[in-house]
């Protein structure tokens, strides 16, 4: 049983988070495109899309820490210092995701699509720095989680 709940775990963190810290990642840039070029239709397609991609992976998300609360439940590991950093540190990428990137993905889709409060595009651009720059948090709290779930120091199986 620990070794279905694992690979669910895993697959579920490669199907799910990676799409999302990819697109996210994407999204800047395209927003600063689209932004520069009211005109062009695809790329203010593409900034649709890059958040679509986001909110939906987000979504389906939610099957890593339920499967991977299971596992380690399984393993006899749930008070193992590795493991509590993990669920912290994941808490806090889920809170950047769901307060910081979403949303200012959002307000930088609504400018794309015509909705600037007054702002030409070079306004928003400030905007897309931030989302960046929490988007890049995001990425690094997910890249942390990863090396500890591989790592786990001061387990019996860690490197």
């Amino acid at each position: 049983m620990t070794k279905f709940l694992l690979a669910v775990h895993v697959l579920a963190a490669i199907v799910a988070i990676g799409p999302v810290t990819v697109a996210a990642s994407m999204f800047p840039p395209a927003a600063r495109r689209a932004l520069a070029a009211p005109q062009d239709a695809r790329a203010a397609e593409t900034v649709r899309m890059l958040h679509r991609i986001c909110r939906v992976y987000a979504a389906v998300g939610v099957v890593v820490p339920v499967f991977g609360f299971a596992t380690a439940r399984q393993m006899g590991v749930l008070g193992d210092a590795w493991l509590i950093t993990s669920i912290v540190l994941t808490t806090v990428a889920a809170v950047v995701l769901g307060l910081l990137v979403l949303p200012g993905q959002e307000r930088l889709t609504d400018a794309v699509d015509g909705d600037r409060d007054g702002q030409d595009g070079a306004g928003m651009r400030p905007a897309t720095v931030r989302l960046a720059m929490v988007t890049g948090l995001f990425n690094l709290l997910w890249a942390a989680v990863t090396v500890l779930m591989i790592v786990r120091p001061g387990s019996t199986t860690g490197a």
